[in-house]
């Protein structure tokens, strides 16, 4: 409210907000009277029971949508949402969805028996299956007669004409129809000829869904070798075998449009797939042809090669033949200074200046004339030739032999 003090309209129109807001969409229960269907074709009437009622409005589009004729007195379960009407000032449900009520009986049979296979581990989301993505057939259990069939086909034959189906004909309601689908389930594994199968049929009340509802069924789902996907009644109906199958859709319809890949979807993602192939093959190519490139530029002619190595021997002949004349220079200019060291060092060269070598009787060299005894015989070399003495007392007359 945006005053203090608020209008009428103002007032109703937050009460109807909170209202809104407090109680989304629930589901609430009741006997039906005063029913009015408008020419709208919109239905209007009172939900009760013993201390209380509360209208209701059920718009065309959602009466439309109900396959049991609404009466006055039925007991009903109504999904609506709480709200006020601002013209009149009137609180009402309007009413999203509806089901038959008073069924209680069945509907703790239901419970009981999904409380005990819940238990045994039919249920265990780990054991269950994706429906294959690109499946090569489809199956599918449902009656020939039902509108479930047309449905189906209709959706399959618009999204991929080019998956074929297999129709697996079974009775969706009565006595012994669980016995006959899950015989039938059996048949299609042991057959092998598709991919997934849908489990599916219109909706309708708990009595005419009760087949989808026995342990028999439930069992033979969870020991198919094939992935069930059940698509039984409207979104709100819940039977064991949407617990059981593999995947749940909350239609028929809903059911073909999960297991079938759209034909525009399949060819756009092929057309881009195409793309991508062909711009990775064109890459590749033109590295291959740069990498060619550069290999023809690496590539020399075989006489062009024989000429670099002719050239490279040629040069290498040279720096060895420049090197052989410097090192016979270094090796004759070292072969001189060592011939001079040696001249120097050379006993005839001193003989040749005047000096002279003596040796005694063993050829050793006297350097000391002590050293000597008298009759010794000695032998001394000249530059030219050598003598030979012998040893006298001091005074004596020396012999000599040239």
């Amino acid at each position: 409210m945006t005053s203090a003090v608020p209008s009428v309209s103002e007032l109703l129109r937050s009460v109807r907000d909170t209202l809104e807001r407090r109680f989304p969409l629930l589901w609430v229960r009741g006997e039906v009277s005063n029913l009015s269907r408008a020419a709208s074709g919109h239905c209007y009437f009172t939900l009760k029971d013993a201390a209380a009622q509360v209208d209701c409005v059920m718009f065309r589009s959602r009466a439309a949508a109900l396959d049991w004729p609404l009466r006055e007195g039925d007991q009903v379960e109504a999904r609506a949402l709480v709200t006020l009407y601002e013209p009149r000032g009137r609180f009402q449900l309007n009413v999203e969805s509806m089901r038959r009520g008073g069924l209680g009986p069945l509907y703790e049979r239901f419970l009981r028996l999904k409380e005990r296979l819940e238990r045994d581990g039919l249920f265990d989301p780990a054991a269950k299956r994706a429906p294959p993505t690109y499946p090569r057939a489809i199956g599918v259990l449902t009656s020939l007669h039902a509108a479930a069939l047309r449905d189906v086909l209709t959706t399959l034959r618009r999204r991929n004409p080019a998956i074929p189906v297999i129709v697996y004909p079974v009775p969706v309601q009565g006595e012994g129809a669980a016995e006959r689908i899950a015989v039938m389930l059996a048949r299609a594994n042991a057959r092998s000829e598709c991919d997934v199968l849908l489990l599916v049929r219109g909706g309708g009340s708990i009595e005419d869904l009760w087949a989808f509802n026995e342990e028999a069924l439930a069992r033979a789902l969870r020991a198919s070798a094939i992935p069930v996907v059940a698509g039984v009644g409207h979104e709100t109906d819940f039977t064991i075998a949407d617990f059981a199958a593999d995947r749940r859709a909350p239609t028929p319809t809903a059911a073909a449009e999960l297991v079938s890949p759209p034909r525009a979807e399949l060819l756009a993602r092929l057309a881009e797939c195409s793309r991508c192939l062909s711009r990775d093959t064109r890459r590749q190519l033109e590295y291959a042809m740069q990498a060619l490139d550069a290999l023809a530029r690496r590539l020399v002619h075989p006489a062009e090669r024989l000429r670099s190595y002719e050239r490279t021997v040629g040069q290498l002949a040279g720096r060895l033949a420049f090197g052989f004349a410097h090192n016979l220079r270094l090796a004759q200019g070292r072969l001189e200074r060592l011939g001079i060291a040696l001249a120097g060092l050379n006993p005839a060269a001193v003989l040749a200046r005047g000096y002279s070598i003596t040796v005694d009787g063993q050829g050793k060299v006297l350097t000391d004339a002590a050293k000597v005894r008298e009759g010794e015989r000695l032998r001394t070399t000249l530059a030219r030739g050598s003598v030979e003495s012998i040893v006298a007392a001091p005074g004596a007359a020396g012999q000599a032999k040239a």
